[in-house]
């Protein structure tokens, strides 16, 4: 097939998901109220964070903050677009909409993946070198590390965005996705793509291999710390605050690694895995959070004017 430069290729054209045309208006509904509950639940665990003296200034509080940005920045940039699946008329997205959708995804996901790390890092010195932690991890610290999670995100980005679109694409412009994804738009590419394939999977793979490990890592120092406390209550306060964590975790990487990490398909089983940490984990983290974290909910009754509590030291 003669190659075409990818610029005259003006756009493309979402399929989205697979669903049953009587359940259109429910996954719109759905979907929507999806959207409106993660930004609204991500913004109150910011604000929380940012207005309560006795999270904001701790490292682990810093992380979450900046995790709830991630994760309504990973939503905007796909659920509307996912919205509009279950709307009439052809789903088109500019040819530099698709880039930039493509860059910010891969941007904002690999941030989260260092992040996690940070986060699982943090409660491994809290519980494991408690007088220490001051030293080690402060808040001054956490910012430059956390400055240097969205740096190494940006470049992680960046380089995806660029090997993909380096490509020709002459046609045809049907992306069997909902979203502007490294697979999905590949299959697309009038060249071939057996180097993209390859390096993004080492990209890919390294980075979420090279996160995973040292989070792992972290908790079996963690679990043999809390192993060596003598009373229950301090052991189940030690497990209260990794818990948030540890779901978090599971639910943000086994979905990505299903999608990056194994041969190329093109199994339906790829969109309702991709539907995980673009819609349901950015949902889902507030609520973990508020729900498994004792210091956010005292936080949360102070900011909204409940009686007064002390945060667990």
């Amino acid at each position: 097939m003669e190659s075409v430069n990818s610029s005259l290729l003006t756009e493309f054209i979402l399929t989205g998901i697979p669903y049953p045309p009587q359940l259109r208006m429910f996954l719109l509904v759905f979907f929507l109220l999806i959207y409106i509950l993660t930004q609204l639940g991500n913004l109150l665990i910011l604000v929380t964070v940012w207005v309560d003296p006795q999270l904001h200034a701790r490292p682990m509080y810093i992380f979450l903050g900046v995790l709830s940005v991630i994760d309504m920045g990973i939503s905007s940039i796909i659920v509307p677009r996912l919205l509009m699946n279950f709307t009439s008329g052809i789903k088109s997205i500019p040819f530099g909409g698709c880039v930039t959708q493509l860059y910010f995804y891969h941007f904002l996901g690999s941030t989260q993946c260092f992040l996690l790390t940070l986060m699982a890092y943090d409660r491994y010195l809290a519980i494991c070198q408690p007088l220490r932690y001051p030293v080690l991890m402060n808040a001054k610290l956490s910012t430059l590390l956390v400055a240097g999670a969205w740096v190494a995100g940006s470049i992680h980005g960046a380089l995806q965005a660029i090997l993909t679109f380096r490509l020709p694409y002459c046609g045809p412009s049907q992306i069997d996705y909902f979203f502007c994804d490294i697979p999905a738009v590949l299959r697309l590419a009038c060249a071939d793509t057996t180097v993209n394939e390859l390096v993004t999977f080492v990209d890919i793979g390294v980075v979420v291999a090279s996160c995973f490990s040292l989070i792992l890592l972290s908790y079996i120092q963690i679990i043999q710390a809390i192993l060596r406390i003598r009373t229950a209550d301090g052991r189940r306060r030690a497990f209260s605050t990794c818990g948030a964590h540890v779901t978090m975790v599971t639910v943000y990487y086994v979905p990505c690694a299903f999608i990056y990490l194994r041969p190329e398909t093109n199994s339906p089983l790829d969109g309702a895995a991709a539907l995980f940490p673009t819609a349901i984990t950015p949902f889902l983290n507030p609520l973990i959070y508020t729900l498994r974290n004792q210091e956010v909910k005292l936080a949360l009754k102070r900011m909204i004017g409940g009686p007064g509590t002390k945060s667990e030291v």
